[in-house]
């Protein structure tokens, strides 16, 4: 695929998707005999991934140092191990801060609803007392 198409695929744009190749982040894209990036399956694999790390909030030189190890092997499969660890360790704990954000913001919501649904009833009562 052309970096016009990966970048439509994974809404990303053809910047990023350079930026991101000279900083390491995924292995260098395969080239055509003319030099123009050839992505293939390995390649959008990387991308998905790095993606995928990146809306989760992974900062991008763990992703770089992850990546740096992969390349040295097999070898480093436990600091791999224990790097992704602790990136799920701080993902799930920036969840929870947002899950108690999201349950203050439905209390007040639910609390206005209560006040204006009150204030429209008293409303009401008063109309039909006049009536």
């Amino acid at each position: 695929m052309t970096i016009a198409e990966v970048s439509e695929r994974y809404e990303m744009s053809a910047d990023t998707l350079r930026y991101y190749e000279r900083i390491g982040l995924f292995p260098p894209v395969p080239r055509d005999k003319n030099g123009i990036r050839n992505y293939d399956d390995e390649s959008c694999g990387w991308i998905e991934f790095i993606r995928c790390m990146r809306s989760a909030g992974i900062q991008i030189e763990a992703l770089i140092e992850y990546v740096r190890l992969y390349h040295q092997g097999s070898k480093t499969n436990e600091a791999r191990r224990q790097m992704l660890n602790e990136q799920r360790e701080l993902l799930q704990n920036k969840i929870t801060e947002m899950q108690t954000a999201l349950d203050r913001l439905n209390y007040k919501i639910d609390n206005y609803d209560r006040i204006l649904s009150d204030g429209k009833m008293c409303k009401t009562k008063k109309k039909a007392a006049a009536e």
